[in-house]
């Protein structure tokens, strides 16, 4: 997302509270990258979490008033900032932060201590009554899907257009021959559910490659049968093979959007997911995919086996897909920050 919108206004300086280049691609070290004072901690690039009461104070303190238009591109906290009175902002809102306004559910498969979890809600209360009023600043709010928008409206009160983000589903060919495992491509956390497929496809006996690496990889590990293999993260050109040569994408958790789902598609291959959340827009059930719909290893495993590999047609998945292309993305994206810039001016 952010490559893409950075493309768009390359001579633009992007903004943000913590950069650390080594972790990103090579290409960004030549972009102008303006990290916030807490990027001057000390291991501030690899403890973020534990600034979590500084990051409002940090984004509110930020000096944009130079600008006519500021994009942000955010889950939390960079809608915050202050902008000249006459500039446009325009938010394209991954989501309202999960952690606020989602608590219970983001923290349940969290290994917080005892006095985290004492102190911890005391500050989400705190930002929330932040993250609502500086809401109020944004000239315009764009979700990156209906889930999304709906949740915008819910927690801030505005309207919201949806744009999909952007999926490189051009470089990805159908294939009409894949081979007999079944693949998951995420990172390794907890509300990811990942733990969810290594249950049902160890029951089942079935093979599961699963790339990624995160925290949960240790317990995943522990619960997996020999027919689940842990490859890690791989370049892309070997993500691209494995896509294309699965049987299907297994998505057991609940995203707001899910990109990982559409490339698959984009490989011509079908789509096993929770029936929740980015998903419900993504997949077509019984033409590009099947869904689950309980959280259960059980729910999850009944679909493994209504699954039939006949059923589904690689190039019309493709097709399905190019919808989420990053070229529809570019014209629209283009075309709101054109009429709402304008009107601004």
């Amino acid at each position: 997302m952010l490559e893409v919108v950075h493309a768009l206004y390359p001579e633009a300086p992007v903004f943000t509270s913590i950069f650390r280049p080594e972790a990103l691609p090579a290409a960004y070290r030549d972009w102008d990258v303006r990290p916030s004072p807490l990027n001057q901690l000390p291991r501030a690039n690899r403890h973020h979490q534990w600034l979590l009461p500084l990051y409002a104070y940090t984004f509110e303190h930020m000096d944009l008033s130079g600008y006519d238009l500021v994009l942000s591109v955010t889950s939390a906290f960079a809608h915050g900032v202050h902008t000249s009175p006459h500039a446009a902002h325009i938010c394209y809102c991954l989501t309202p932060a999960r952690f606020l306004w989602d608590y219970d559910a983001y923290v349940a498969r969290e290994n917080l201590g005892r006095a985290v979890r004492v102190v911890l809600p005391l500050l989400i209360r705190s930002l929330r009554r932040w993250d609502r009023q500086v809401a109020e600043r944004v000239t315009e709010f764009v979700g990156i899907s209906k889930v999304v928008q709906q949740r915008i409206l819910q927690v801030y009160g505005r309207d919201a257009e949806v744009i999909y983000p952007p999926t490189d589903v051009q470089r990805f060919r159908p294939s009409l021959q894949h081979a007999d495992y079944f693949l998951i491509m995420s990172r390794l956390v907890p509300y990811k559910r990942i733990d969810l497929a290594v249950q049902a496809l160890s029951r089942l006996g079935l093979p599961l490659v699963v790339i990624g690496e995160g925290r949960d990889r240790p317990a995943l590990e522990a619960m997996a049968a020999p027919n689940v293999r842990f490859l890690g993260w791989v370049d892309d050109a070997a993500a691209g093979l494995y896509m294309a040569g699965c049987r299907a994408l297994i998505f057991p958790g609940e995203e707001d959007f899910g990109i990982a789902p559409v490339e698959a598609q984009a490989a011509g291959r079908p789509v096993i997911a929770y029936a929740g959340g980015g998903a419900l827009e993504t997949i077509v059930e019984g033409v590009t995919g099947l869904f689950f719909r309980e959280q259960t290893p059980e729910s999850l495993a009944d679909a493994i086996t209504r699954f039939r590999d006949q059923d589904f047609e690689p190039q019309f998945i493709h097709q399905h897909a190019l919808r989420f292309d990053r070229s529809e993305f570019v014209r629209r994206f283009r075309e709101l920050v054109r009429s709402r810039y304008n009107q601004s001016a």
